[in-house]
């Protein structure tokens, strides 16, 4: 799971495999595989890292290499 905050400063911990793609215009919106759309105060650099870290940390890139 990666940390992200809404705009109104509340912490969600979102599962990074259920995010179907982000777009930042302005704001940064995560829409999920379930249709969901999360506006958060991250930017898109931010959030592609917390995912690689994650990625890295549950061995991901092992099956990817």
């Amino acid at each position: 799971m990666i940390e992200v905050t809404r705009l109104n400063g509340d912490v969600y911990y979102v599962n990074p495999h259920q995010i179907e793609y982000i777009t930042a215009s302005p704001d940064v919106t995560m829409v999920m595989l379930s249709g969901k759309r999360l506006v958060v105060k991250e930017d898109y650099q931010s959030i592609f890292n917390r995912i690689v870290e994650y990625r890295s940390l549950i061995g991901a890139f092992k099956n990817e290499e």
